[in-house]
């Protein structure tokens, strides 16, 4: 714990001595005495700025609008309530989500790890070991950050250097071309990352865990296979045993333990990869607004439209069950193929499959959703869709949940029960599994294959598979039964999407990729949500989702303020028409001369 604190106060320091990356990346910024060259003076402040760069690694799991969420809204397991008609995403408007304006954030982290890839040598080292981790490092945040974009958002300027001034020429490179970067990058720094575990840490199991994901993406099967086996033999182990706070607590699983937040980061978890570290505790200026996981993604089961047996309010806010079940106000709401059709395997039923993952106890089901009205005449019973107000509102008031995935208690006593603080995970060794037996899966090895899904199967007690049983659409079931709000789930949707177009499979096509592609096909197939009649309407708007959407609008200030270059938009997208070629390859960094870039 004492280790976790001093982490989050250098954070705090961070803040204060660096400043906020909220600009958009377009824009020039006055220099000051906190400036990047008064800043790299010395080894501190670039290893500053390294602390920085991992806490924006925070924005994925924290917050009312964490970037992971929106991952999930644009896929099989839900829909996003603020903004379930896709059509109506422009690119100049993101309504209430953020599927826009992430592309501003994300390339500010870029800028972040540029200002000390492109300083690297203006301070001097002591041994060019300790520089080339530093180089390391920065260089797995820009390629993270790159990996994540490419998926959101497909063909990208690729920023390569600090910019120290405005610039307004950039140009739009292929997202093959960023692969093949970003990939060369990963290829260097897994050199220099150490072996050495903490929290918080860039490791290389995390270098080489990215570097699975960008093998994948580049259809380098081979590679992608040794180095997800790099990571599997490294020091990592899948938690097989109960471990942590409620360890002895019979009534819990191993799964549960698994998720605690406090879990994530300890010694005894030997199956962390990576994970953030945000605390309550911590100067104020170094935590987050908390995690947000009981609002974004339970159901507003207090609500006002649930009603009781005689059309009287069936919820109190703040009585039995608040603490618990969380103040519910979903930005995600569940699809029924993640709350029942994906655990219905083997002859098994949702109910009684053995499945841990799915087990009773770690899941909030509708039927354990109870009148806490203690002056209605069904105080305790279950709350019935039939006496709603509005019974179309049950898609956002009265769904299921995993419950032992997203309960975060809440810290703060002056905070409704949104989710507090909560470390989270951004790597760990079971997405590691499934990663390698995808490798299998397209190299034609099913076995192989079968046997790394097994991994993730038996630990969790569900029935195993045999080969006969994978092609890529079970993986990805399997990604969703273990990684629900862990995976960047449109990230890797969008990445299958692309192998297969270019693959020719199943009649894809790189031409046409904006108007037929397996992400939607298999969103729109699996997504019940999206066939619901009447349909539901929130906020004026019904689900609705397209092809194009299997990538984002790129933002229209990005593209208009670039006067002197031409930042291209995504087909299907207002825009588009006036984009120009990409560019097709990026020069090769010179991190060995001390030019690096």
């Amino acid at each position: 714990m004492k280790r976790l604190i001093t982490n989050v106060l250098v954070f705090s320091i961070v803040l204060i001595f660096i400043g906020s990356c909220s600009e958009n990346f377009l824009q020039p910024e006055p220099k000051s005495f906190f400036a990047p060259e008064n800043v790299f003076l010395d080894r501190s402040g670039l290893e500053a700025t390294l602390v920085t760069m991992k806490k924006n690694l925070l924005s994925e799991h924290a917050g009312q609008k964490d970037n992971i969420s929106h991952q999930f809204h644009a896929s099989e397991t839900g829909s996003p309530l603020l903004q379930m008609d896709f059509t109506n995403l422009t690119p100049s408007t993101d309504r209430y989500q953020q599927f826009v304006n992430q592309l501003n954030n994300m390339f500010n982290y870029v800028k972040d790890a540029n200002t000390v890839i492109t300083r690297i040598d203006d301070i001097e080292w002591e041994d060019e070991q300790s520089r080339n981790k530093a180089l390391a490092e920065a260089l797995w945040h820009r390629s993270y950050w790159y990996y994540r974009m490419v998926h959101n958002y497909g063909d990208l300027p690729f920023v390569s250097e600090e910019v120290r001034g405005a610039t307004l020429d950039y140009n739009t490179h292929s997202r093959w071309a960023i692969l093949d970067r970003i990939q060369a990058d990963m290829e260097f720094a897994i050199e220099y990352l150490s072996e050495a575990k903490g929290p918080h840490k860039i490791t290389l199991g995390a270098g080489n865990h990215l570097l699975t994901k960008i093998y994948l993406a580049n259809m380098e099967w081979d590679l992608a296979i040794e180095a997800a086996t790099r990571v599997i033999n490294g020091p990592y182990s899948l938690m097989t045993e109960r471990f942590g706070e409620d360890a002895d607590d019979p009534k819990r699983n191993l799964l549960w333990d698994l998720h605690r937040p406090y879990n994530k980061n300890i010694s005894a978890n030997t199956e962390t990869i990576l994970a953030t570290v945000d605390r309550f505790e911590a100067p104020e200026e170094a935590r987050t607004a908390g995690s947000y996981s009981m609002r974004i993604y339970t159901a507003s089961w207090w609500h006002s439209n649930n009603r009781d047996s005689e059309g009287n309010v069936a919820f109190v806010r703040g009585g039995a069950m608040h603490d618990t079940l969380g103040n519910g106000n979903p930005d995600h709401a569940a699809s029924d193929w993640h709350m029942y059709d994906i655990w219905e395997e083997d002859g098994y039923h949702w109910s009684n499959t053995p499945d841990l993952r799915r087990a009773d106890i770690n899941w909030i089901d509708k039927h354990e959703i109870t009148i806490n009205n203690p002056d209605s005449p069904d105080f305790g019973d279950p709350m019935k869709g039939e006496w709603m107000a509005n019974p179309s509102d049950s898609v956002y008031t009265l769904f299921a949940w995993p419950f032992y995935k997203v309960y975060s208690p809440e810290q703060n006593p002056a905070s409704l029960p949104n989710g507090g603080h909560a470390d989270w995970y951004i790597y760990r060794l079971a997405e590691t599994y499934l990663l390698r037996a995808e490798a299998y899966y397209w190299k034609g090895n099913i076995q192989a294959a079968a046997d790394d899904i097994n991994m993730i199967r038996e630990r969790a007690n569900a029935p195993l598979i045999s080969a006969g049983d994978v092609d890529i659409d079970y993986i990805f079931d399997e990604r969703a039964r273990e990684l629900y709000a862990e995976e960047p789930r449109q990230n890797e949707l969008n990445r299958v999407s692309h192998i297969m177009a270019a693959q020719g499979m199943n009649g894809y096509s790189p031409d046409n990729l904006h108007e037929n592609n397996w992400f939607y096909d298999r969103v729109y197939n699996l997504n019940n949500l999206y066939h619901i009649s009447p349909a539901p309407v929130v906020l004026g708007e019904a689900p609705n989702i397209e092809p194009r959407h299997f990538q984002w609008p790129i933002d229209d200030g990005i593209i208009n303020s670039n006067v002197f270059g031409t930042v291209n938009q995504n087909r299907g997208y207002a825009g588009a028409q006036n984009n120009e070629p990409p560019i097709e390859e990026i020069p090769e960094p010179g991190y060995q001369t001390g030019l690096a870039n």
